[in-house]
């Protein structure tokens, strides 16, 4: 009980005057000398404390308010927060608490105190300030911020590596002993440490060495941290918290294989690159921690494997290079692993198996034809004879059978092959300007039953000759403007050439013939000037000049080729900028195949129309003849394609026409067909329709011949009778007009209208 009281006491002591240095800056009535400051006051009363968490049954006096103002009629008046509720006074000034108090909810209660006098009502003491502070008890325990914690560190790490810090809070009051804390470890005390104070974890460090933390031994800790208050007592209100503390790993273990040795079969076929096995290890560190490294310790074999990891950190090993049976039928070789850790290896005293034997047996199988070269390259001139041979290609078979190999090529391709030799012959014209290299798959087939095959590609480039004339690089467009003074340039052409152009090659311009207004000037880089010479040109000028140049190469031999290039004369501004040329009225520069062409087709009219003329001749001549013989002339005049309209002609014609033709008294003037002196008799009537047709075919002013007005003289009767159907009765004639296909084609019509059955093969026209 003693020590009860004592501690009551001292929190007392403590509590009220941690209270005054807290207000004395607030009020200066309020300190420790009270009576020095207050000298004008009257009131006298000694500072009030209570404690928290009583019980309170009934008004429980915690103080007195006193006054040497106060008389027995005189009454004590309280306010503020909490006043005449939680606290009362009586008419004494006895200050009674009604209520349960707690400090953490309120800690002091400011209140007002005032004297009045009961009968007067008058205010005997001016109202004062006074305070009632609620003493902390141990009523609080201290709690954690989280309900678990969880930390990590790396395994064996040195002592003191911080891992995690806790913290508890305590709702007391924290200048007393009922609200600090202090942490303890009640497990894990082996391995960890905590600061007290703070909280904060630790690795343990025992006499200058570091507890080895392993994660490959232990990889997680529990921890159990208490938190506790009033740490200068073994009483006091405590809490724990779990902890857990996970060790991350690190690269402390040497890799080792998992046996001693290893086989594997591989096929002679596979590629480079292929997997041939994996070799697996065992490490105790975490994946992302092993790090191991192979070696092949045979250097002949290290040429041929490769052995490196994979993603589960396994020793992989591929080929490097292509395996032939026929050659090596197995490989034996060592391999080695090692790893860098970053501190000594726990396992290095224990290791074993780092050393594993390899054991690879090579498979025999039937492959297919294997070229000589990866690829044939050969070269040809173009132009070359059909058949001529470029080279060959060679395929042998690589397994024991060695059968027999038989080449073919596509049947477009510009080769063709012998399929036993394998030489390669061409198989059409090359032509470098319309392809210079060729890619040209030759196949290779073993002759057994299984027929495998191989491919290979032949490059062709085919060479050049000089066997393409230079021309213009482009059409040019050259003008002559007529203000151009001697000297002036006036273009600028280049040559071009379908052939490959070597390096110096440069092709030369000259006149083919003197030009009295241009002259050319070779540049030697491949391109030449025309300038003018005399100048004086002028823009009504539209003729049209022309140039005749020769453009060489020099390749061997050199080719060469004549360009006429014609020049127009235009109207210019200042610098050539813009100009204006007429059309020329004729063009003068025409090539040598064109005047060929010209001629060719002039040669051509001339020939067809001597042809025409003669035949027309001949015509006139048979038509003579006939006409004389027959001693009939009137039916010439049916020659000239104007057949009749049968009946239709009396409606066609006026009839009196043709009677009052032989009236000369009706014709207002002789025709001009009757003018023409006629022959006296029957016999030369038909000369004299000759010269009338003659002077019809050359007068161009003439009525056409086959008209009525040729009618003009009616011959003697002929053997047919008249054609006519004027005077032709109805009745059928009975005359025989088969003679009229003797007449020739100009009297088919006639002989199919009165003729029988004439045919139309009957005469060759």
């Amino acid at each position: 009980m003693g020590i009860l009281m004592w501690l009551v006491f001292s929190a007392l002591t403590q509590t009220l005057a941690t209270f005054e240095t807290e207000h004395s800056q607030k009020d200066a009535s309020f300190t420790q000398n009270t009576v020095l400051h207050r000298h004008k006051r009257e009131w006298e009363w000694n500072s009030i404390f209570v404690h928290e968490e009583q019980k309170i049954d009934h008004p429980v006096k915690i103080g007195k308010l006193k006054s040497t103002k106060a008389t027995k009629n005189s009454i004590f008046v309280i306010d503020g927060i909490g006043a005449n509720t939680t606290f009362v006074v009586d008419s004494h000034g006895d200050v009674f608490v009604k209520k349960t108090l707690d400090r953490e909810k309120q800690s002091i209660y400011n209140l007002t105190a005032k004297v009045i006098d009961s009968q007067t009502k008058q205010l005997l003491e001016a109202e004062e300030k006074f305070y009632i502070k609620v003493m902390d008890i141990n009523d609080n325990v201290p709690t954690f911020t989280h309900s678990q914690y969880n930390g990590s560190v790396p395994e064996r790490s040195n002592g003191g590596t911080s891992v995690l810090k806790v913290t508890a809070t305590d709702l007391d009051d924290p200048t007393t002993e009922y609200g600090k804390v202090v942490y303890d470890l009640l497990e894990g005390k082996e391995s960890f440490n905590i600061n007290t104070e703070t909280g904060l974890i630790t690795t343990k460090t025992l006499h200058d060495f570091t507890i080895n933390l392993d994660r490959e031994k232990k990889d997680t800790y529990k921890l159990i941290v208490q938190a506790k208050d009033t740490p200068s007592f073994k009483t006091g209100g405590t809490s724990t918290v779990t902890v857990i503390v996970t060790l991350e790993d690190i690269n402390d273990n040497l890799a080792t294989f998992t046996q001693g040795n290893y086989n594997f079969d591989v096929k002679e076929s596979e590629s480079i690159g292929f997997i041939i096995g994996r070799m697996k290890t065992e490490d105790k560190d975490e994946l992302q921690n092993k790090n191991p490294i192979f070696t092949i310790k045979n250097p002949d074999d290290g040429s041929i494997f490769n052995v490196k990891q994979d993603f589960q950190k396994f020793g992989v090993i591929t080929l490097l290079k292509a395996l032939d049976f026929e050659t090596i039928q197995k490989y034996e070789f060592d391999v080695e692993i090692d790893e860098a850790t970053s501190m000594p290896a726990d396992n290095e005293k224990e290791l074993k198996n780092s050393k594993a034997h390899v054991t690879i047996k090579v498979l025999d199988v039937n492959e297919p034809p294997v070229f000589k070269q990866p690829s044939y390259n050969f070269t040809i001139e173009e132009n070359v004879n059909i058949g001529t041979s470029i080279g060959s290609v060679s395929a042998h078979d690589p397994d024991k059978a060695k059968n027999t190999i038989r080449y073919s090529i596509n049947e477009d391709s510009p080769l063709r092959i012998d399929p036993t030799s394998g030489t390669l012959y061409t198989a059409k014209e090359l032509d470098r300007e319309m392809n210079h290299l060729y890619a040209i798959p030759v196949t290779a087939a073993e002759t057994d039953h299984e027929g495998l095959k191989s491919q290979v590609i032949v490059n062709l480039k085919v060479s050049d000759v000089n066997d393409n004339d230079p021309e213009l690089g482009e059409p040019y467009s050259v003008f002559v403007c007529e203000n151009d003074g001697p000297g002036t340039v006036i273009q600028r052409i280049y040559a071009a050439d379908k052939d490959e152009i070597t390096p110096g090659s440069k092709a030369s311009f000259a006149l083919a013939s003197p030009n009295a207004n241009f002259s050319l000037v070779d540049n030697h880089d491949g391109s030449a000037n025309i300038s003018v010479k005399q100048g004086g040109f002028t823009f009504e000028d539209t003729k049209e000049y022309i140039i005749n140049i020769v453009i060489s190469d020099n390749g061997q031999p050199s080719r060469s080729s004549t360009i006429l290039l014609p020049i127009s004369v235009c109207k210019c501004e200042e610098n050539r900028i813009n100009y204006h040329c007429m059309k020329p009225y004729a063009q003068t520069g025409v090539s040598v195949h064109a005047v060929t062409a010209i001629l060719l087709c002039i040669l051509t009219i001339l020939v067809i129309v001597i042809l025409i003329v003669m035949r027309k001749r001949y015509r006139k001549d048979t038509l003579a003849t006939l006409g004389k013989s027959s001693g009939e002339i009137h039916e010439q005049l049916v020659t000239y394609d104007e057949e009749g309209g049968g009946e239709m002609d009396t409606n066609g014609y006026d009839v009196t026409v043709l009677n009052s033709a032989r009236n000369n008294s009706i014709m207002p003037g002789p025709c001009l067909y009757a003018t023409v002196q006629k022959p006296a008799g029957k016999a030369d009537m038909g000369i004299m329709i000759e010269v009338k047709k003659d002077e019809a075919d050359h007068d161009r002013d003439a009525i056409p011949y086959d008209t009525l007005h040729i009618y003009g003289y009616e011959g003697p009767e002929s053997l047919a009778g008249s054609l006519s159907s004027l005077e032709t009765s109805s009745s059928d004639s009975n005359l025989d007009y088969d003679f009229l296909n003797d007449w020739g084609p100009r009297f088919k019509t006639l002989a199919e209208l009165y003729g029988v059955d004439a045919s139309e093969d009957d005469y060759e026209y």
